[in-house]
């Protein structure tokens, strides 16, 4: 019988690593991540990759692969997906907590005309200038609808939509409506959502981000403080690099630093839970604990 795909979402700090590794043992699959950070090779530390232990318990694809200066988006990530499920001839594990990663792979990919240089261009210098309530204000006149979906505080998404909009003179929504097939249906994947007490998953990431700082984080900002350090790239949104970085420069304190960037995890996480309420209702739900019992948990899925 051929085994389906086993989908892995929750969370930053959600323990989805351990959990994926451990089904990929069993049933001799591979580990795909789904993780929009995680692909860029610069961050290992700061974005929670696999530690090269747990590269060994299981093959590992699309971690730490894609040079930060690569524009990469979802449509190469789903390329990949796709040769490697075409190639490995083995069951997939696929997991992360990107969001669209997950839509693209479910419900297809919309095909947008790329964005010419001069419009992002543009589009930064108005992060940059005039803040998130520009683009708010752009979209809620030029395109109320798309405006409606969005996560409105979200500056990466904002921008987007604008970006779309002035480069096609169609809005995001118009875009989506149109996706291409998907490349597999959810009803023939195993999909888990792992969900914690919220007050848990913020201790959780509290010590997660004081081991990453005992465990090379602020090697890797000096580093890429050295080499040029550009916050507008889209792999530098790392939680945690400009932070650790203003404090390299004296900006401010390490340990404020490391607070801020735990907070900033913290609302990153909330965003994360919205959006897995809104769009995962159909997946298994499974509360996870301090301690979970993984060999419990296994047994519970159909493998």
């Amino acid at each position: 019988m051929h085994m389906p795909t086993v989908l892995i979402a929750g969370a930053t700090a959600s323990g989805k690593t351990g959990l994926a590794i451990e089904i990929a043992k069993r049933i001799d699959g591979v580990v795909i991540n789904a993780d929009a950070l995680q692909v860029y090779s610069k961050w290992r530390v700061l974005t929670a990759r696999p530690t090269v232990e747990e590269l060994t318990q299981a093959p590992h694809y699309l971690y730490g692969h894609v040079d930060e200066r690569r524009d990469y988006s979802v449509g190469a990530w789903l390329k990949e997906v796709s040769d490697i499920l075409e190639n490995t001839g083995k069951p997939a594990v696929i997991i992360g907590g990107t969001g669209l990663y997950f839509n693209a792979l479910l419900n297809g990919l919309s095909e947008i005309p790329p964005i010419p240089p001069d419009i992002r261009a543009l589009g930064d210098a108005h992060r940059v200038e005039d803040g998130v309530g520009w683009f708010q204000k752009q979209l809620i006149t030029r395109d109320g609808t798309t405006y409606a979906t969005l996560d409105q505080n979200n500056p990466a998404r904002l921008q987007r939509a604008w970006e779309v909009l002035e480069a096609t003179g169609k809005g995001l929504s118009y875009w989506h409506a149109r996706p291409t097939p998907s490349l597999v249906s959810l009803e023939k994947t195993i999909p888990i959502l792992l969900n914690w007490q919220v007050n848990d998953l913020n201790a959780r990431i509290n010590s997660r981000f004081d081991i990453m700082i005992n465990s090379g984080a602020v090697d890797e900002c000096e580093a890429a403080h050295a080499a040029g350090f550009k916050a507008k790239l889209p792999a530098n949104r790392a939680i945690g690099a400009k932070e650790i970085i203003d404090a390299l420069d004296g900006r401010i304190t390490m340990q404020d630093a490391v607070t801020k960037s735990k907070t900033l995890t913290h609302q990153f996480a909330k965003r994360q839970r919205t959006w897995f309420r809104s769009k995962m209702r159909d997946w298994r739900q499974v509360d996870m604990s301090d301690t979970p019992d993984l060999d419990a948990l296994i047994k519970s899925i159909p493998l």
